[in-house]
């Protein structure tokens, strides 16, 4: 069995290998959302928002100076990452603070990151 360029020039179909595959992929639904959720990844201000959260809990005012953004500006994006599920924020007084929502949003960090510096 041999494969050009362009993909698989093989006439053979491995159909239990194919129903397995079948079987076991996510529905529809599932897969859009995972899409959408590594959308949010897409964008480099975004990133840049998760690596400052991912190092340190911060309140708007502190990621705005970290990134020399406008304290709006890092607010909107805020908004689509907590819409998202990938920060939380807590009330101290009349502050609010942002870190990473849970373990999972690191780790999902963390193994991009590791990803990329072993391709260098």
């Amino acid at each position: 069995m041999g494969k050009t360029e362009m993909g698989c020039d093989c006439t053979h179909i491995d159909e239990e290998l194919v129903r397995l595959t079948k079987k076991n992929m996510p529905d529809d639904e599932l897969i859009f959302d995972l899409a959408e959720f590594f959308k949010v990844f897409a964008d480099s201000t975004r990133m840049k928002i998760l690596w400052a959260l991912h190092e340190n809990e911060l309140c708007v005012c502190d990621i705005a100076v970290v990134l020399n953004m406008t304290k709006s500006a890092v607010s909107h994006q805020l908004k689509y990452l907590r819409s998202a599920n990938l920060v939380k924020n807590r009330k101290d007084g009349k502050i609010v603070y942002y870190s990473l929502s849970d373990s999972h949003v690191k780790e999902i960090f963390e193994m991009a990151v590791e990803h990329l510096e072993e391709l260098n």
